[in-house]
């Protein structure tokens, strides 16, 4: 059917249902019309969100108790590391006085010291070279400390002395003598694990 048979049904003066001003307008030209409507038109400018600026980082002030702390902190420090340091020597050479005293005076009057010797009779000559033995052994043992001649192996060995010491001081019961080697027992175990120590003439 042609636009003419139908121009009565769909023609009432420019006002049918198909026409506008006189000019037939289909469902489809409508439909165009407003695609290219809604593609020709302008789209907005984006709006760009304000960026807050990141915050500097600013620095704390510099009390003068924070700085007192800090210089504080830095001495213990550094008196720490001293004392990690120099401590093994401190305790090497306290510990060689020690066997050097007992060590001379056993040397020197082992008649004083027979008492202590366990199971031989103080007063026979066995005890009195046993003290004489032993005088030498803590003698030696003590300017190997002090010297620093392989300052390991002779705390082991002045730790095994002492040990044999305490043992038989604890026989007739414990006493000021008996803890005070114990003591010392214990400086000479501590000493066999420091190494790189100092004043050291050979490890």
């Amino acid at each position: 059917m042609s636009d003419e048979s139908r121009g009565p049904a769909d023609w009432a003066g420019g006002r049918g249902r198909g026409w506008a001003g006189g000019r037939l307008r289909s469902p489809v030209g409508r439909r165009e019309e407003q695609v290219v409507t809604k593609v020709s038109a302008p789209a907005a400018p984006a709006v760009e969100d304000d960026v807050a600026p990141a915050p500097r980082k600013t620095r704390a002030k510099r009390t003068p108790a924070n700085a007192n702390a800090t210089n504080w902190h830095s001495a213990a420090d550094r008196a720490g590391d001293l004392a990690a340091e120099w401590a093994p020597v401190a305790g090497r050479v306290l510990l060689g006085l020690v066997l050097a005293w007992f060590g001379y005076h056993e040397l020197t009057t082992p008649g004083q010291w027979t008492g202590y010797v366990p199971v031989i009779n103080e007063a026979s000559e066995l005890a009195i070279v046993a003290v004489l033995v032993h005088g030498w052994v803590l003698f030696v043992l003590a300017i190997a400390l002090i010297a620093g001649i392989a300052p390991r192996v002779s705390a082991a060995i002045a730790s095994a002395a002492l040990l044999e010491i305490v043992i038989s001081l604890s026989v007739s019961g414990l006493s000021d003598t008996s803890m005070r080697d114990v003591g010392v027992l214990g400086l000479a175990v501590c000493l066999t694990g420091c190494r790189n120590q100092r004043l050291v003439l050979r490890n």
